[in-house]
């Protein structure tokens, strides 16, 4: 079994852990916070066990949290095995202290968060009883009140089969945009702003950076999606396009395939990297425009990475913890 990760690993965790749940965080952000992933084994790991935490400490009343913390982060510790996860919890409670205070202060809020590591896929059973599938590399928080539950996509990519609840709407808030259930199963990946919803069953209502899921309302910066189709938001142009898609296509991930439709490079390359044990970086701005049709088998992505020079004008350069991809009439460095 995998030992406990030491101290200094937790406590960048949960500073991690902190910086994600930031709304205004950037996709710069989610790209530093993926490298720090896979730069060690252990720091999925800590994340994961400060994320446990964090969910804990939000869903118990504040007397047994009061009980919880003397027993498991006290002023003094004895040496135990466990002494780095109670150090990182004296931490995580010092920088989340204000946001437990308020969760347990409001008994009929639940609040949790879930990650997936890169190259690896997790599915997970809300407590309303819809399922979530994570693709790798993936972050959602979920925020359920009595009247509504909501849930952010903060990176990655999910596919959501959702129990209906009319008297509790089931809204995705992903970047500038927010997709409202209508008792529907439907995949959602986010490219930094760029977004696309595919619907396999029943129909969605999504709404721009302009438009609100709040309310049943129809209006220009909303529109509505039904099994069989896919929805791109364009962050440039702040505008939606739907195009037909099959549920093979929309769900193709899960079985271990990646597949773009004329997509530029740029978005090709960020979901790549949520499979690909080393990085991807585009060196030349003119590359990231490229658009990109094809199917990208996640277990053999340094083979496509070997055939794109016949494909674009591109270089592929091999370093010993990223890929670089460089514009082929550049002069290699020496």
């Amino acid at each position: 079994m995998p030992g406990i990760p030491d101290e200094k690993t937790l406590h960048t965790a949960a500073d991690w852990w902190l910086r994600l749940r930031d709304h205004d965080g950037s996709d710069e952000t989610i790209e530093q916070w993926l490298t720090w992933t896979r730069a060690d084994r252990s720091h999925m790991e800590a994340f994961e066990r400060v994320t446990e935490l964090g969910e804990r400490l939000g869903t118990i009343d504040a007397f047994t949290r009061r009980q919880w913390i003397d027993e498991f982060a006290p002023p003094v510790v004895a040496r135990r095995s466990w002494l780095p996860l109670a150090a990182a919890a004296a931490a995580v409670i010092a920088l989340f202290g204000g946001y437990v205070a308020w969760s347990t202060f409001n008994a009929s809020v639940t609040t949790a968060s879930y990650t997936s590591a890169v190259a690896q896929n997790r599915t997970i059973n809300l407590p309303d009883g819809s399922t979530v599938a994570m693709g790798g590399a993936s972050m959602l928080t979920t925020r359920f009140t009595r009247g509504e539950r909501r849930v952010e996509l903060g990176a990655g990519e999910a596919f959501f089969q959702v129990a209906h609840n009319a008297k509790q709407p089931f809204i995705v808030t992903v970047g500038n945009v927010s997709i409202r259930d209508i008792g529907t199963a439907f995949d959602i990946r986010r490219s930094g702003q760029r977004v696309t919803i595919a619907v396999t069953e029943g129909r969605v209502q999504i709404f721009d950076g302009s438009g609100t899921a709040d309310h049943d309302t129809h209006g220009p910066h909303m529109l509505e999606a039904v099994a069989g189709e896919r929805v791109s938001y364009d962050p440039d142009a702040s505008a939606m396009s739907i195009s037909p898609v099959t549920p093979e296509q929309a769900t193709a991930w899960r079985s271990d395939r990646l597949e773009f439709i004329n997509e530029p490079l740029e978005v090709v390359i960020a979901n790549v990297n949520r499979y690909s044990i080393h990085p991807v970086h585009i060196a030349d701005a003119d590359l990231e425009v490229l658009t990109f049709t094809g199917t990208i088998k996640t277990d053999a992505i340094d083979q496509w990475l070997g055939a794109l020079p016949q494909v674009f004008p591109l270089r592929v350069s091999r370093g010993a913890d990223q890929v670089i991809l460089s514009n082929a009439e550049r002069r290699p460095s020496p």
